[in-house]
């Protein structure tokens, strides 16, 4: 006779919908879907904002949320700052370079050899700030690996000019002689520290592409298992235990570009998701806890590019921040004001193609697609805009027929028709605008033949003066409310990139935009504003976002453009502008949406 013993199990919760919180192996049944359900860790890339110089064989250190890349090919000096999110300017290398080791953080980095108008030995270390020359290699070289942080570093081999597998350690003051590792080779991949680093990939000419891993303890080199895929000029990142390899090259001189991504575990290679664009001579992050996360930065491909990746492994799939198309107005037009959001915004005026004619047409968006709404009273171009979809202000621009005329016209929208305002107190056209219906401000623009650096405030009944610019200009973009307000980039006496911050009485200096510009599409607040697109007089697809400090990049549009409509109260996670100039009138509208980050949920069974 059998006998059967009691089975235990563990209660598992029912739920309709999967929770919003929970960790990497805990399960619970969804009754919707009809199955058991976990969170699942995963690895993969995503696209992240490009760096305002496309280069390769930057120097580059630090971590995900904070790196540096400097120098580069073509040959350049300057520095960028990676926040996470974005690229800002940093200091300057004080000997512009490229094909160099590095090592460290974004406040404490380090900068050694490379190709300047000729092979040099200079050491240079960086505080966040700017650049400070150090004492330099005992032998000049590069196309060499690096790793290690700015007092304790590792340059190993090189072309000096001949390839060699020297290794040289810095202490924080000076170079001094290590041993060889096993293999001649140069343009590996690096990871790790001064006492337990490693190198992998790299080439031998005649062509020979390695594979081959080899660790450091502070002293000797020692055989490791190889990587699954043989490759140069590869990027490294991580430990000696915890390590990726991504990119490179395989055959030279044929450039195969490589997307693999491979981690170790300090036992062997596995490979896991590909880089989402093949590439070879990239920098990427130095000071990392392991091979979890890391960055792809620029490279040739095989031209040179200014595209960075994020690599991250964990229970959340993070998708990055982009612009997607949204629904195409109904009028092409350029010239034009916009007001309210994303989801529920207004264009109104417009250059029509004739170029000495205003138009008056206004349409209204609701996320998906633009309607006809009543028209403007007084037809017109190079207007602003402020309020909300169902609340907004038409004020300024250019009125009538050729010659055009600066315009005062203020008209006031309730969601169902346009009526006059009281006038500004100066007529002007390219002016910005930025608030609320009844808390507006006008910022700057054109009276012929002079540009403005007025500023009137709107209360809703009427215009009465504010604080003036420090910098007189047209063609400027705006953001945030009356008392919290931001102008930034427009026409002066040629582009600009300076920022001013408004306090309700008067402007401030802010930071400056990395590259200047007119004709911008702003929107957004005074700490937390979105600068897209514009003209230098080339027209732009680059879209930078503020902090309240300081300007970084995020992804580019779609298309490159000027002289359009922004949805001013949205936002740098949800961003919308329409229309503009692209050598004739558009009627195309992009969308912005900001990184986000979700968990990666797994059907187990449905048993």
């Amino acid at each position: 006779m059998t006998t059967y013993k009691e089975i235990f199990g563990k209660p598992i919760k029912v739920v309709s919908s999967d929770p919003a919180n929970e960790a990497e192996g805990q399960v619970w049944y969804n009754s919707t879907l009809g199955s058991f359900r976990s969170v699942v860790a995963g690895g993969a890339w995503s696209s992240s904002s490009n760096m305002s110089n496309a280069k390769s064989y930057r120097f580059g250190g630090g971590t995900q949320t904070a790196a540096f890349a400097a120098g580069g090919s073509p040959l350049i000096a300057s520095t960028e700052e990676y926040n996470g999110s974005g690229w800002s300017a940093g200091g300057d290398l004080g000997t512009g370079r490229y094909q160099g080791g590095s090592a460290g953080s974004l406040t404490a980095g380090l900068a050694f050899g490379g190709y300047s108008t000729d092979v040099t030995n200079n050491t240079e270390e960086y505080n966040g700030t700017a650049w400070s020359e150090q004492n330099n290699l005992s032998t000049s070289g590069y196309s060499a690996g690096g790793f290690g942080i700015q007092t304790a570093a590792v340059y190993t081999n090189r072309y000096a000019p001949s390839l060699t597998a020297d290794t040289e350690e810095y202490n924080g003051t000076s170079w001094s002689e290590g041993n060889n590792s096993s293999t001649n080779r140069a343009d590996v991949g690096t990871a790790g520290t001064l006492t337990a680093g490693m190198i992998f990939g790299g080439q031998n000419p005649p062509p020979s592409v390695f594979s081959a891993t080899e660790l450091y303890d502070g002293t000797n080199w020692t055989a490791a298992p190889s990587m699954n895929n043989a490759r140069s000029q590869l990027g490294g990142s991580g430990t000696q235990t915890s390590a990726i390899a991504f990119g490179g090259r395989f055959t030279p001189p044929g450039s195969v570009l490589r997307a693999f991504t491979e981690q170790y575990d300090g036992t062997s290679w596995s490979e896991v998701g590909d880089l989402g664009t093949a590439r070879r001579q990239l920098s990427s992050t130095r000071v990392e806890t392991g091979n979890t996360s890391a960055l792809a930065i620029g490279g040739g491909t095989p031209s040179v590019t200014a595209a960075t990746e994020e690599w991250n492994f964990s229970a959340n799939t993070i998708t990055a921040a982009a612009w997607a198309a949204g629904g195409n107005l109904n009028n092409a037009r350029y010239s034009f004001a916009g007001a309210g959001t994303q989801t529920a915004a207004l264009g109104f005026g417009s250059e029509t193609s004739t170029p000495s004619s205003g138009g008056n047409d206004s349409e209204s968006y609701n996320g998906t697609s633009w309607t006809a709404t009543p028209d403007i009273q007084t037809a017109r171009d190079s207007l602003a805009g402020a309020g909300t979809q169902a609340a907004a202000l038409a004020f300024g621009g250019d009125a009538g027929p050729a010659p055009a005329t600066p315009s005062t016209a203020s008209e006031e929208w309730n969601g169902s028709s346009w009526s006059e305002g009281n006038n500004l107190s100066t007529a002007r056209r390219a002016l910005a605008g930025a608030g609320l219906q009844t808390a507006a401000l006008a910022i700057a623009g054109y009276t012929p033949p002079t540009n403005s650096n007025a500023t009137e405030e709107y209360g809703g009944t009427s215009w009465t003066g504010g604080g003036n610019l420090s910098t007189a200009r047209r063609s400027l973009g705006a953001a945030g409310t009356q008392t919290a307000g931001l102008a930034f980039a427009g026409y002066s006496s040629t582009q600009v990139t300076n920022t001013e911050e408004y306090g309700g009485t008067s402007w401030t200096a802010g930071g400056s935009l990395l590259t200047a510009r007119a004709s911008i599409f702003g929107m957004g607040t005074q700490t937390a504003a979105l600068a897209s697109g514009g003209t230098t007089p080339t027209r732009l697809d680059q879209t930078e976002a503020y902090d309240g400090t300081s300007w970084s990049t995020r992804p580019n549009m779609a298309t490159a453009r000027g002289n359009g409509a922004s949805a001013i109260n949205s936002s740098t996670t949800a961003g919308l502008i329409f229309g503009g100039d692209t050598g004739t009138s558009i009627n195309n509208t992009e969308e912005f949406t900001g990184e986000t980050t979700a968990l990666n949920y797994k059907n187990i069974s449905s048993s």
